[in-house]
């Protein structure tokens, strides 16, 4: 976007020779003379300008950097944790002391609005120029109200409920005194033993990228000077996601097509939303660790895409580039980092020990680091932080508006609506037949902590409502619960299965709490087996022998394989780590109150061994004939997932008539539209999330035998029926061919219309 705009006017600075000291009122003085004058601007219409870039700022932020010593400059590039939480595998100490000596621009893991004003007033009242900092901090699916994990509520499909919840989470967080979030998590993932799956959207470009636009809005709102917003960050630049045997910080190996056609959408989506800052990533593209990539740093996101904001790095990933083998020391670490294009260095402090004198060496152009300090001052100034540099540190603020009724509420809402209906045998749910005695079974089934998930930023324990505390609420006092553990989560324990069958022999139904831990995905937790942990899965086949009516809840940040548990004349509900008012939704799907409507985000292997498993593969040339043994098989297990992408049961049924499409034969300057009647044929209100999806069926490159094109989250009375219709144009059609330029190919075309990715009806356009 630099090349889309120019400055007309240049503004002077007052001179003062670097290394002056200038107090916090001298500069507040310089400020206010600044901005007084007239900032005439002329800007390109090329394309659209980010909502938070101001030209007035230009001028501004020159006239600063001529003022900064060399050593202010490196300070405005270095990030370091305060000692409030650990984040990552060290911890630095003296951070206060590098604040009052403007040698840190930014702070992480310091939040709460007292604290932050005591930290924002050494900035700004004991250094020399009185830059303010910005403080950021994981808020990745809430500050203290907490939402379902990210790839939870994606099951949702609701791009509203997305933007909601960012938008609830960044009032919270810019109430404590915080401006920058580290989220969205935009990768892409198809490996769920890679433990960071559940804080992304799952495996699909589309619904990546159209998750991700929403959760940036959300976060960033209309106007970054509002003090209720906070600037987001996408990460993790780039292919995070595609770590090898699904191993945190591993070695990543995507060719250039598969980096463009499947990682990088979503982080350009985030771009398209008006993203501010972008993450690198700790793993390597093509050889190289992205924090190093001036392919991915410098290439692709400045100069293709034209970003405008700053590139932070992920914790010490400058200095890991010494263990990946890129580079000898720190200091070279630091040059590879500067020189692709990273601007903030989080916590490693290899810029903070190494740029002045790579720069005084002439390793390093003076010019690169200023571009870099201009791009972080740019969010200083947007955020409003030179006007009033308190104005996130209010404390009555903070009481106001932090874990209120109307966020707990939303975070019920959005709870109910990204759990999944995987299996209702004999129509088990909802439980609307009297019930007097149930018995409530499980590890997870009073456990309030593992209802917030990883990641849960300043969310606490003692507020969540467990499942236990959600269905007593539910039944009221006239119904006992009879709970029993049963069995620990990941132990294999069954001292407590006696107890739990004994109590489900007296009971009317049996509910099972089962899963994961909240700890056991997110960072670091990554895993080799992806089957329920520990003998829950046991226990709850002992239960089913007993012939009464068996509702599973799972809780889990990845998916889970439990093939043996399909068999079985039971409900499944998976509610993922569902969040602050997790037991209060789950109760309102079992009792009727809300009929379930998410759709699965990410497909459902049946065992480890058919990792990576994804709707979109392509064919290969011996596609799979149980017939014959020589195709694209397994011996010992189907190619077919356990639940496919899309996949979600509800309470009422819904039909589909045939899709029909307005024409045949197209240009690449006509669009087509594909039309379905979608009928609810049962006897409850409820919602269907129609899918659209579309197969090229010859091109130059192998194409995927289906992608996501659309969808439609229609709600539905009994017996009412709506006409569904969407529209795909040249873009739509359009991929990376053989040479790898991006269009269309002529040729013939299938669109495929369902409730899930395993659609079998389909219509047919030609392009010509």
């Amino acid at each position: 976007m630099k090349e889309q705009r120019q400055t007309m006017l240049n503004t002077n600075p007052p001179q003062s020779p670097p290394g002056t000291p200038i107090l916090a009122s001298g500069f507040i003085r310089w400020y206010q003379m600044i901005l007084a004058l007239a900032i005439t601007t002329t800007l390109s219409a090329q394309s659209p300008i980010p909502g938070w870039y101001n030209p007035a700022h230009d001028a501004k932020i020159d006239s600063l950097l001529s003022l900064m010593t060399l050593e202010e400059k490196v300070g405005q590039m270095t990030l370091f944790t305060s000692d409030w939480a650990v984040t990552g595998p060290t911890l630095r100490e003296g951070y206060q002391d590098d604040i009052k000596a403007g040698k840190v621009g930014a702070i992480f893991n310091a939040h709460t609005a007292d604290y932050n004003r005591k930290l924002q007033r050494m900035a700004v009242e004991e250094t020399r120029l009185g830059i303010p900092l910005i403080f950021g901090y994981d808020v990745i699916h809430g500050y203290r109200t907490i939402f379902p994990v990210p790839l939870g509520e994606t099951a949702s499909w609701n791009l509203e409920a997305a933007e909601e919840s960012a938008r609830i989470a960044a009032i919270e967080a810019a109430s404590a005194g915080l401006h920058w979030t580290f989220a969205p998590m935009v990768d892409i993932a198809r490996d769920p033993r890679w433990g960071r799956i559940m804080e992304g959207a799952g495996e699909d470009v589309f619904l990546g990228s159209e998750m991700a636009k929403a959760r940036v809005k959300g976060f960033q709102g209309e106007d970054l000077s509002d003090p209720f917003t906070v600037i987001a960050c996408a990460k993790h630049f780039a292919a995070y996601g595609a770590a090898q045997a699904g191993r945190d910080y591993h070695t990543v190996d995507v060719s250039d097509r598969v980096l463009r056609e499947i990682y990088l959408p979503p982080f350009e989506a985030a771009l398209d939303a008006g993203v501010c800052t972008y993450m690198t990533s700790f793993n390597e593209v093509d050889g190289v660790p992205a924090s190093g990539s001036h392919y991915l740093l410098t290439e692709i996101l400045r100069e293709e895409w034209g970003f405008d904001g700053f590139v932070v790095t992920d914790y010490t990933s400058i200095n890991e580039m010494i263990d990946h083998g890129v580079a000898a020391d720190l200091k070279d670490a630091a040059q590879l980092a500067v020189e692709a294009g990273v601007d903030m260095d989080m916590q490693g402090a290899a810029f903070y020990d190494h740029l002045v004198e790579l720069a005084n060496e002439g390793e390093v152009p003076h010019s690169r680091i200023d571009n870099a300090v201009r791009n972080v001052l740019r969010m200083k100034f947007a955020l409003g932080l030179f006007d009033d540099p308190y104005k996130y540190s209010n404390e009555a603020r903070q009481t106001e508006n932090i874990f209120t009724t109307e966020h707990r509420e939303a975070a019920r809402r959005i709870a109910r609506e990204s759990m999944v209906l995987l299996q209702n045998e004999n129509d088990i749910l909802p439980l609307l037949s009297k019930i007097n005695r149930l018995a409530l079974i499980g590890p997870l089934a009073d456990s309030q902590a593992d209802m917030l998930g990883a990641w849960h930023g300043a969310g606490r324990a003692e507020d969540c409502v467990s499942l236990r505390t959600g269905l007593q609420a539910a039944l009221g006092s006239g119904v006992e619960i009879d709970y029993q553990q049963g069995t620990t989560v990941a132990e294999e324990d069954r001292s407590g299965f006696d107890a739990a069958i004994k109590a489900a022999r007296k009971a009317d139904a049996i509910v099972v709490a089962a899963g994961e831990n909240w700890w056991m995905s997110g960072e670091a937790a990554s895993r080799t087996s992806i089957e329920i942990p520990g003998v829950q899965s046991e226990l709850i086949q002992e239960l089913a022998k007993l012939g009464k009516p068996l509702v599973v809840v799972l809780f889990n940040g990845r998916p889970l394989a439990f093939p043996e548990l399909t068999e079985l004349p039971i409900a499944i509900l998976e509610a993922w780590h569902p969040g602050t008012e997790g037991g209060h939704a789950i109760a309102d799907i079992l009792m009727g109150k809300y009929n379930p409507s998410g759709k699965l985000p990410i497909t459902f292997p049946r065992s480890v061994g058919q990792i990576p498993i994804f709707y979109y593969a392509k064919n290969t040339g011996r596609p799979m004939d149980p017939k014959d043994k020589y195709t694209s098989k397994y011996l010992d297990e189907s190619n077919a997932p356990l639940y496919p992408f899309g996949y979600g049961l509800s309470y009422t049924n819904f039909d589909y008539s045939e899709p029909t499409i307005n024409r045949s034969t197209i240009n690449r300057n006509q669009s087509v539209t594909i039309s379905v009647e979608v009928t609810n044929s049962g006897q409850m209100a409820g919602t269907e999330i129609v899918q659209l999806y579309l197969q090229d069926m010859v091109g130059s490159v192998t194409r995927p035998v289906r992608e996501l094109k659309g969808f439609d989250r229609i709600e539905l009375a009994p017996g009412q029926s709506q006409t569904v219709t969407f529209t795909l144009d040249n873009e739509d059609l359009s991929f990376y061919r053989r040479d790898m330029s991006f269009g269309s190919e002529l040729g013939q075309f299938r669109a495929y219309v369902g409730p899930h990715s395993d659609a079998t009806t389909f219509v047919e356009f030609k392009l010509q």
